[in-house]
């Protein structure tokens, strides 16, 4: 697949000014005039191969830090909400809609934001027996969203709580080995905390008696989640002050926004606690990303390890870029992460052929597919089902299918490519992102017509789809 030109100003021009060099002194450095630098920072021109060795080279830069990879997430939010119909007349080109990417984030992000406004304006105006007798007024995002939003933009990686994390996971003793008797010692002798275990069949996983400092856990409970709520616990009470600084840097609106990301925040420590970084890629690389021997290895569950694997976005020692989503029986994407090019839709359910509903035919297997997205990139994707709760017969149990995948270049590093036919373009299954912005005409599986599409009613034809797109 040939590689498009890159065009990185924005990165290149704050690599210079974090190294406080005017653009005549950064030029020199690197080897090039200055108007070929002005140009480069104003996306006027590409940075060539030469341009790229020499900026690793003078400035210890990672090339995979410099890749326009990390701005996919954003063109691709931008393209959704621009493909909605209260645009139509304002079109914007994949080219123009780069440049405000690359160039303008902050009015790519206000703009996304103003789209998902409107929309929950509009949800609630529909829905005539909700609204009668509310206030009028713009719908605003909703904490959970807010927060939802955070954790996608920065790459579902925070650096400086996974670098204390992992200090602290060394201190602990953590790392390829069951977690439980040394979180449990930890917090007796660092925070003075003891661990109770109860029998219990309700809801409660985990409860906290602040002034006793009893840890109550429910003994019913698998192991891998009672060791997450013990490194959660850790989390509160060693990085309070940094998980606080962080919410209180995202600039939310609402005190629930900023509580729902103290959560977020916490549970991500608890991962990269039982799960620490550098040990835990390489036992990845070792093992070729086999979800089933690292859960095992690390005593962990596989929700966590998938997890885990999406956050691998450490400058300088970055793991496989994959996507990642939690997926429950109606569709619904409840987790979601992206380190691919492949970007999940904000608005909708996933493409239905997607393998990842498969999973819920076929518990306890691994569900393979070979796709490739509109955009001709193609992809190694697996699958397979979990389930949550259940603590007794009466108990109800959540399912969910858990979804990852890897562009086609990485898919040598797992195991779940062997005896694949990676050459066969065939052999992959054509899908989308949703069918709201699908651009497939033709699919048989489509849920509703592409939010853009004209549609062509033919009353003495009818073939799979009771209508037709109109080609632009």
């Amino acid at each position: 697949m040939a590689i498009g030109k890159l065009y990185i100003g924005r990165k290149v021009r704050e690599l210079r000014q974090i190294n406080k060099a005017t653009q005549a002194q950064f030029a020199e450095r690197i080897g090039i005039s200055v108007s070929y630098l002005n140009q480069i920072e104003n996306n006027q021109r590409p940075v060539s191969a030469a341009v790229l060795i020499a900026l690793a080279e003078k400035f210890r830069v990672d090339l995979s830090d410099l890749s326009a990879g990390e701005g996919d997430r954003l063109l691709s939010a931008l393209t959704e909400a621009l493909n909605d119909p209260l645009f139509e007349a304002q079109s914007a080109s994949l080219q123009e809609l780069k440049l405000v990417a690359q160039n303008a984030p902050g009015v790519a992000h206000a703009l996304i934001a103003c789209h998902r406004a409107y929309r929950h304006n509009s949800e609630q105006l529909a829905s005539i027996d909700d609204t009668l007798g509310r206030s009028p007024g713009i719908a605003e995002n909703t904490p959970y969203e807010e927060v939802r939003d955070f954790f996608h933009f920065v790459d579902n990686y925070i650096h400086d709580l996974d670098s204390a994390a992992e200090r602290l996971a060394a201190e602990i003793g953590l790392g390829e080995a069951d977690p439980s008797a040394p979180l449990a010692a930890f917090l007796e002798r660092a925070h003075g905390v003891r661990i109770r275990k109860a029998l219990t069949e309700d809801d409660m996983i985990r409860s906290y008696d602040r002034q006793a400092k009893i840890m109550t856990l429910n003994a019913y409970l698998p192991a891998a989640t009672r060791d997450f709520q013990m490194a959660l616990q850790i989390a509160q009470l060693a990085l309070p002050d940094m998980i606080d600084q962080i919410a209180r840097n995202a600039g939310f609106r609402t005190t629930e926004a900023f509580e729902i990301c103290r959560i977020g925040l916490q549970n991500y420590v608890a991962g990269a606690l039982i799960l620490p970084y550098r040990v835990f890629m390489e036992a990845a690389r070792a093992l070729r990303h086999d979800l089933d021997l690292l859960a095992m290895r690390f005593g962990a569950s596989l929700e966590q390890v998938c997890h885990r694997l999406s956050t691998l976005q450490r400058p300088g020692a970055k793991g496989v870029p994959i996507f990642f989503a939690r997926i429950d029986r109606a569709g619904n994407i409840t987790k979601r992460h992206s380190a691919a090019k492949l970007q999940f839709a904000r608005f909708g359910a996933a493409c239905p052929l997607w393998n990842a509903h498969q999973a819920f035919e076929q518990p306890g297997r691994i569900i393979r597919q070979l796709a490739e997205t509109p955009d001709g990139v193609r992809y190694l994707c697996f699958a397979t089902q979990i389930s949550k709760g259940g603590r007794g017969f009466r108990k109800p149990q959540q399912h969910y299918a858990l979804a990852l995948g890897c562009e086609i270049s990485y898919a040598d590093s797992f195991v779940y490519a062997d005896d694949l036919d990676l050459d066969n373009r065939a052999a992959f299954d054509p899908i989308g992102i949703s069918c709201r912005i699908c651009e497939r005409g033709q699919c048989p599986s489509r849920a509703m017509p592409p939010l853009k599409g004209r549609l062509v009613i033919d009353h003495d034809r009818r073939a799979a789809l009771p209508y037709a797109l109109r080609e632009n």
